[in-house]
């Protein structure tokens, strides 16, 4: 590393699937450096969705400062752009502070963009496309919709889960504005941080066993009732919460449509797709990433391999 790179400010970057244990980490790694996080968990913007979406408690959140965490309301939808834009503004607001930023998350197509510079494909001025579009969705279901999508941008459709109804039809929106697919389109210019990417991983067959463990702490803390108060503000299956794994599932329990276990079992099914999905973003062979498999001694390893990285700028 020159020494131009050595003076730019610096970013961690805390990655890893779902249920491997990212928020514990950045917790206890916050007892050794001024941390403040940035989440890139696109499920923790939606106020209202806590539970199922194992949100940083409120003593956690005043333990250790985090951004972008409850910060619209799930009838209001942030985007990818939106996201950006406001992950730059609290990494730049913490350096101000003179405090070291963290990016802690899951969601891969977001923690990419914010760490490889990307630059959004535009936006159409009309909602034409996007109404013609969810009109579809009603009529033939979220399926036919994303085989569209993976018929004319495979790529971009092997990412987005076709339940996620609002990428599908922005990933759509931008083949019917551009002519290309959004995949072909990706430009970027990288942020100007010095970034240490840290990677957490676990054997597949313990995670799993973590993740179900999670789902049924999860479903005891009250997430049934968070799913039903959701309902209660006239949410539907379209919206953002019912996007989220497990909400539409519990979903159908509330509504009779199948029974708890039917539901538990397709949530912890859905899950570890997402994992699979998860390891096409963080690739145990990407060598920007330092990976470590957890354990009772990662917290000490991740803080020895921070501490030299902080010394090098010094």
């Amino acid at each position: 590393m020159n020494v131009n790179q050595l003076s730019r400010p610096p970013l961690i970057a805390l990655l890893g699937p779902t249920a491997v244990g990212k928020t514990a980490v950045s917790l206890a790694l916050a007892r050794f450096f001024p941390l403040e996080i940035v989440s890139a968990d696109s499920r923790l913007f939606y106020r209202g969705m806590d539970i199922g979406t194992a949100k940083p408690t409120e003593a956690e959140r005043r333990e250790v400062p985090h951004h972008l965490i409850d910060v619209t309301s799930a009838d209001q939808p942030w985007s990818l752009a939106k996201f950006r834009v406001s992950a730059y503004q609290a990494i730049d607001g913490i350096h101000a502070a003179g405090k070291l930023p963290m990016i802690v998350g899951g969601t891969g197509q977001y923690i990419a963009a914010l760490l490889e510079g990307w630059q959004p494909p535009p936006r159409s001025h009309s909602d034409k496309t996007r109404i013609e579009l969810q009109d579809f969705a009603a009529k033939h279901g979220s399926a036919a919709l994303h085989a569209r999508l993976e018929a004319l941008d495979p790529v971009a459709a092997e990412h987005i889960d076709h339940r996620n109804i609002r990428r599908v039809i922005r990933a759509l929106e931008i083949i019917k504005l551009t002519g290309k697919p959004a995949s072909e389109q990706r430009t970027s210019e990288p942020p100007h941080y010095r970034i240490l990417r840290i990677g957490l991983t676990l054997p597949r067959d313990q995670l799993y066993s973590r993740i179900n463990e999670r789902i049924d702490a999860m479903l005891e803390a009250g997430w049934m009732d968070e799913v039903r108060q959701l309902l209660a503000r006239g949410f539907d299956f379209d919206s953002a919460p019912f996007s989220a794994i497990g909400y539409r599932q519990l979903a159908g329990v509330i509504q009779g449509d199948q029974s708890l276990e039917q539901a538990r079992e397709e949530i912890q099914r859905l899950t570890r797709q997402f994992v699979r999905r998860q390891a096409n973003w963080f690739k145990t062979e990407d060598t920007s990433i330092q990976w470590f498999e957890m354990s009772a001694d990662v917290v000490e390893e991740i803080r020895s391999l921070i501490a030299r990285w902080v010394d090098q700028a010094d």
